[in-house]
């Protein structure tokens, strides 16, 4: 548990980092608003990240990802970081029909960003096949929508 508190406060502490600009830069100039957000609203991003995975469109599902985002994922040792590398992902992942569960999780908001990460349990219709896991999601607040920016999955490591 305290590696991955000290992971999310290191996402979160680089978050903010990178909003602080140079000075003279258009960026330090202008004062960044704060998205107000609550616990449930950001639970609540899972719930429409496992929708489109009910969707069995991969490309819903990577609409749910920032255009500069990495996803490190459960099934593949290969990390995706442009739209069609997710998306790839997806069309793999997709064909067994998973449907996720959270089973832990502790939510962490900062301005404009938010950190969701805990255990989740994936259990895929057409094998039966059911896999618990770890995960973490990093969201960014674009102005108009909360969107992945990075996205762990590991299986549990202990039977």
């Amino acid at each position: 548990m305290k590696l991955i508190r000290i992971a999310v406060l290191a996402s979160l502490l680089a978050g903010c980092a990178m909003n602080q600009g140079t000075p003279g830069s258009a960026q330090a100039s202008r004062t960044e608003s704060c998205k107000a957000a609550s616990e449930q609203e950001i639970a609540a991003l899972f719930d429409r990240w496992n929708q489109s995975l009910q969707t069995g469109d991969p490309r819903k599902v990577a609409a749910n990802y920032a255009e500069r985002s990495i996803l490190l994922p459960t099934v593949s040792n290969k990390p995706r970081v442009t739209v069609a590398e997710r998306e790839d992902y997806f069309q793999h992942f997709l064909h067994d029909r998973p449907s996720g569960k959270i089973d832990f999780r502790q939510i962490q908001i900062g301005c404009n960003s938010a950190v969701d990460a805990g255990l989740y349990t994936f259990t895929f219709a057409r094998t039966g096949a059911v896999v618990k896991a770890r995960y973490s999601y990093t969201y960014r607040w674009d102005g108009s929508q909360w969107l992945i920016t990075s996205h762990h999955s590991s299986a549990m490591p202990e039977k």
